[in-house]
């Protein structure tokens, strides 16, 4: 189960930093909105991104939550990438992710298809 003080970040209009590798091992890290349920995080993307190319080819993922109040509080997730959802549930996803953060569906336009990377913890640090 993750931490209460993770899921409490993950539910919250707090930004989560994810880092993939590129395919030299080159850490890559982008800004994205995030959630969870009690035992996963659940970050969306489109699959012509590389961050997505990163995690099909090496699951390997760090996702960082930081606390907007309170910039020096937050959770690092490191874990593993265990499955990509796709479709209609990944657009839901997006639509939702969009509403708690700016208080409308998702407006950009979709270049790919939205994906959703669902993220199961190794390991979990709280700060």
């Amino acid at each position: 189960m993750l931490h209460q003080k993770t899921r409490q970040l993950a539910a919250g209009k707090n930004f989560a930093v994810l880092t993939t590798l590129l395919a030299d091992g080159t850490p890559q890290s982008h800004v994205m909105w995030v959630s969870s349920d009690d035992t996963h995080l659940y970050l969306n993307t489109e699959i012509h991104r590389q961050k997505f190319k990163n995690v099909e080819r090496d699951p390997r993922a760090t996702v960082t939550i930081v606390d907007a109040q309170n910039p020096y509080s937050f959770v690092e997730i490191r874990g593993t990438v265990v499955e990509t959802i796709g479709g209609q549930e990944a657009r839901d996803h997006i639509d939702e992710l969009s509403e708690r953060y700016f208080g409308r569906p998702y407006s950009h336009p979709i270049t790919s298809e939205r994906v959703i990377l669902k993220v199961e913890p190794d390991r979990e640090f709280v700060r």
